[in-house]
């Protein structure tokens, strides 16, 4: 309105009642832009739907019902932030589901957690026909032209798959497709971000020759390597042994909020020569570390790595049912539309949205598929961890039983097969005790 009266001829002097509705009228055309913003981003998001790097449903299917799924339902699940109601209306298409189990469970019974963890997603996942459980890019591409949200499973640490290659090989027979190399607690072959855990401390914060060995098993297999809770320089590392693009599937800006869960613009230069991506997080821990974290704040985070790398290396990672608070604005999966909105606002095309939507997802999946092809020859690795490395109390170290052992063993079979006579002729005499006293 000011353009208007700068343009006036000098001592003009404007009614007030011309003045009241110039004000109503811009106001109008500012509500009118913003409807224009939200009508772009649900169309955009209607061609273009979500594909959301990380999220913690399982784990919440374990606190609420112990994996018993005929105690929920998931069209209507108001105490966490995932249903697929709330999918359906934040544009969700495609949604990576974590299996996750506590490093508590480190040297214990970690495998088995996180088999329950994928058997409850492989359920969720087929016994729901809205969901499709997807393995590949191409079935990505396939469950979006159905109409169905596509499951894509995830090992969320490492220390699932206990120092074994076997282990992580058996996962990818059930569908699982990406694995964070750790989570809050080193393994004995990678390090992580957090001293949350005091699990295999170590000077040296990269990874070991066996944690290599994992990386380029994930590479052969086809699996991508998520690098998120890794340290920064295991991330470094990994980055340079892999040989197909990796991820951080739910990470934001170290720039914007210094937390060590981020990443630095050093490390994303690295993510960006080897191709990777970087799907923000939502955590609001994550987003603000001073301040309250709304919608805008998340948008800053993108603005930054936009900056530093490129559109092209980001995704959207909500981490939601895996964080205790969210942003004002964006508290369940349903509302992924108002951060495309604050994006379109701030001047991204509909170009770099789409690829942030989906597409550079795709083109990583990809990619990776494409590596896994060039190694289809290579034979499956047989590297190992020594029982000293590993030092978990809980391993059974598999040997043949002594010549000692194989003999102790058949006496006490012997002993044993004597035992049934002798107490066989024991109850033969006091059943015949009495008859004999009565012939003295």
């Amino acid at each position: 309105m000011m353009w208007w009266l700068a343009m006036s001829p000098p001592g003009t002097c404007v009614p007030r009642c011309v003045l009241v509705r110039l004000a109503i009228l811009f106001s109008l055309c500012g509500l009118l832009s913003g409807d224009s913003d939200a009508d772009r981003a649900h169309e955009l998001m209607s061609r273009h739907p979500v594909i959301d790097g990380h999220n913690d449903l399982a784990i919440q299917l374990r606190v609420h019902s112990n994996n018993l799924l005929s105690r929920v339902d998931l069209h209507n699940f108001p105490s966490v932030a995932t249903d697929i109601t709330r999918l359906r209306t934040g544009h969700v298409q495609t949604q990576v589901f974590a299996a996750y189990v506590l490093c508590g469970a480190q040297d214990k019974d970690a495998v088995r957690l996180t088999l329950e963890q994928v058997d409850v997603l492989r359920r969720v996942c087929t016994e729901y026909k809205d969901l499709e459980l997807v393995t590949s890019a191409e079935g990505l591409r396939r469950a979006a032209a159905a109409g169905t949200i596509a499951c894509v499973l995830s090992v969320e640490g490492g220390h699932s798959i206990d120092s074994s290659l076997p282990a992580l090989r058996m996962f990818y027979q059930l569908g699982v497709r990406s694995m964070a190399l750790t989570h809050n607690c080193n393994t004995p072959w990678a390090a992580s971000s957090s001293s949350l855990y005091d699990y295999y401390p170590r000077e040296n914060n990269s990874l070991t020759s066996f944690g290599r060995a994992v990386v380029e098993e994930m590479n052969r297999l086809g699996m991508i390597v998520d690098l998120s809770h890794s340290s920064w320089d295991t991330a470094r590392t990994a980055i340079h042994v892999s040989k197909a693009p990796v991820i951080f599937s739910h990470s934001s800006a170290h720039a914007v909020c210094n937390h060590n869960r981020n990443v630095p613009d050093w490390l994303l230069h690295e993510l960006k020569k080897k191709g990777g991506l970087i799907m923000v997080n939502l955590f609001s821990d994550f987003v603000a570390c001073k301040g309250e974290a709304t919608v805008s704040a998340v948008a800053d985070h993108f603005d930054h790595i936009r900056k530093t790398i490129g559109a092209e290396s980001i995704g959207i990672g909500g981490d939601y049912d895996g964080a205790h608070r969210y942003p004002l604005g964006l508290e369940d999966v349903s509302k992924y539309p108002f951060l495309i909105q604050e994006l379109l606002r701030r001047k991204w095309s509909e170009q770099e949205v789409a690829g942030v939507l989906r597409h550079n997802f795709l083109r990583v999946f990809d990619e990776v598929e494409r590596v896994r092809d060039e190694l289809r020859l290579s034979p499956p690795s047989e590297a190992q961890m020594a029982p000293e490395e590993v030092k978990n109390p809980c391993r059974l170290v598999p040997h043949q039983p002594t010549q000692a052992h194989r003999v102790k063993g058949r006496r006490s079979s012997s002993a044993g097969s004597l035992r049934p006579p002798h107490l066989l002729w024991t109850l033969l005499l006091l059943l015949l005790l009495p008859g004999l006293l009565t012939l003295y």
